[in-house]
């Protein structure tokens, strides 16, 4: 089974909620009942924090929302609560201060680039710094990664190397952690980085001669910042897609972004990354790796879990495997609320383990 798997009318349920339940089987020996109860305080311990920042119109919010299901969350910055990664029309940027999205026990940060003005820029400059230097109650640095959106369009990126080796490599080197592996850089609008040539639009990717492109455009990136820096980055394109009344445009390339995003991560933090996706985005990415990254992205997020869950792993199976098969009898009653409870959510557990 793979991880995608479609339940809950498009939402997956908590892994907490599944941990939570499991608990309350009496046939967990000692071992298994300390494993999930540690399982369990770490995903309620654990909060991803994600800065994502770009230049007006290199597609912010339509990346966002491709990748991650926040239907349900509210969209918070310093003054009235805000739509939830509002898709801006026009010229003029919709916020001038860092927004932020929370998704229960994940919250993203969406910063404006530079490019606005010297005044509104040098704003930007010292949101940003802030935010990367913030500490949490442990010293432990806030943001777990900072994502920088290229415009795949554009011919003039000046301000976005400015802004990536000037103020965020600077400033994660001195973090106190040194980590500028927290630092992804992603070429978004792919599709027009020829101004729409040789992009298939009824396939919804690049042609040879585009592809081409954009790789020569992933290594000329990546050389820029590394000759400026000395900081190695694998950057990647992709095309955030869009919908309107009239039209619409598949997502390309977005699985792979999802990938690279939770590969990143820590490995206790990749499952709370994991529960957020948006399955159905994921389903539409026009990508013809797409099923090998999904692939790569299960294995990272099953690894994770079964670090996670220790010798609690097997009892997780059991049970699970139990209620997905439909057949034979559970322990007790707890047991079978267990099975109410998680419902169509069973292939979502299931898959972390490739059940």
């Amino acid at each position: 089974m793979m991880f995608y798997s479609q339940v809950n009318k498009g939402k997956m349920m908590s892994l907490l909620k599944v941990f939570k339940d499991i608990l309350n089987n009496k046939e967990l020996n000692s071992e298994e009942r300390h494993d999930l109860e540690r399982a369990v305080k770490i995903l309620q311990d654990t909060h991803v924090n994600i800065l994502i920042t770009g230049a007006t119109g290199c597609g912010k919010s339509s990346t966002i929302n491709a990748l991650f299901s926040i239907d349900q969350a509210m969209g918070k910055s310093d003054g009235p609560v805000k739509e939830v990664a509002k898709v801006g029309v026009g010229v003029d940027p919709e916020t001038m201060d860092i927004a932020k999205y929370e998704l229960e026990n994940m919250t993203i940060w969406d910063s404006p680039g530079l490019g606005d003005g010297e005044e509104a820029d040098q704003r930007h400059r010292r949101n940003i710094i802030n935010k990367l230097l913030e500490k949490d109650s442990n010293g432990n640095a806030v943001i777990d990664l900072v994502l920088v959106l290229l415009d795949g369009g554009s011919r003039d990126l000046g301000t976005s190397y400015e802004l990536i080796n000037n103020v965020i490599i600077n400033t994660l080197k001195k973090s106190g952690e040194g980590r500028t592996d927290r630092l992804l850089v992603a070429i978004n609008q792919c599709d027009m980085a020829m101004k729409g040539r040789n992009w298939d639009a009824e396939a919804g990717r690049p042609n040879a001669a585009l592809e081409n492109f954009l790789e020569e455009k992933v290594c000329s990136t990546r050389k820029r910042i590394q000759e400026a820096t000395g900081v190695t980055v694998n950057p990647i394109y992709f095309s955030a897609g869009f919908k309107s009344e009239d039209e619409e445009q598949r997502p390309y390339n977005i699985t792979r972004l999802l990938r690279y995003i939770i590969t990143a991560m820590p490995s206790e933090k990749r499952v709370i990354v994991a529960e957020k996706i948006n399955v159905e985005e994921i389903e539409r990415d026009t990508s013809r790796r797409k099923q090998e990254e999904r692939q790569e992205i299960d294995s990272s997020i099953g690894s994770a879990l079964e670090k996670i869950l220790g010798a609690a792993g097997g009892v997780v199976k059991d049970v699970v495997s139990t209620i997905a098969s439909g057949v034979g009898t559970l322990i007790d009653s707890a047991a079978k609320t267990i099975g109410k409870a998680i419902g169509g959510a069973i292939s979502t557990v299931a898959s972390f383990f490739g059940w």
